[in-house]
């Protein structure tokens, strides 16, 4: 098997490392990553990703296999992507404050025939109160815009306001590695029941 990580984030790229597993980059820039807004906010990480994979279809050679993933945070059955400002920033992270939200994961495994399968993986935070002066600490001295719901849990905010999680502490960072070592471990084992992707189905009457 040859592992095409197609992700540019680089704590992906971390986290899969560790996993002594060779791999090679691909990206494929301008996919599409909206979703329907009826969708199960905890269904839409894995939705994206089976997207996400399916923009390589085409684009494997023999034995290659495409790993995608997304990861959202979920609270009051909100979705929190990427902020887009400092101002979305903030008003995240006092959504966040002094209460439990879902980190979740979607990732997406597919061969060169475009089948494969996908799995979400969840983690609950919960974070203590943090004052305004905090929030902006945290923003003006990090990098939060390309993080689901404006946070780092390996970063400064991490350190101070999370009290407790329960789950995986790498599916919070963006990949649930454990889950991801033993889909690649049963690769073999799954291919008689691989399906063409998607497998999520979306009802858009």
């Amino acid at each position: 098997m040859k592992i095409v990580l197609a992700t540019q984030s680089p704590r992906r790229h971390e986290l899969f490392s560790g996993l002594d597993i060779s791999f090679t980059t691909r990206l494929i820039t301008g996919i599409d990553e909206r979703y329907p807004k009826s969708l199960d906010p905890h269904i839409v990480p894995r939705y994206i990703a089976e997207k996400k994979a399916l923009a390589y279809k085409g684009y494997l050679g023999p034995e290659e296999i495409v790993l995608t993933a997304d990861t959202v945070v979920v609270v009051d059955g909100e979705v929190l992507g990427k902020p887009q400002s400092k101002e979305e920033a903030r008003h995240m992270l006092q959504q966040l404050s002094h209460r439990e939200h879902q980190v979740t994961t979607g990732v997406a495994l597919m061969n060169p025939q475009g089948e494969g399968f996908s799995f979400t993986s969840t983690t609950r935070v919960w974070f203590a109160a943090l004052s305004l002066e905090e929030i902006d600490y945290y923003l003006d001295r990090y990098k939060p815009y390309d993080k689901a719901g404006a946070y780092g849990i390996q970063e400064w905010i991490g350190y101070v306001a999370i009290e407790r999680i329960e789950g995986s502490f790498y599916n919070v960072m963006g990949l649930p590695v454990h889950r991801v070592y033993d889909a690649l471990q049963k690769w073999r084992v799954y291919e008689k029941n691989f399906v063409p992707l998607p497998t999520v189905i979306v009802d858009n009457k």
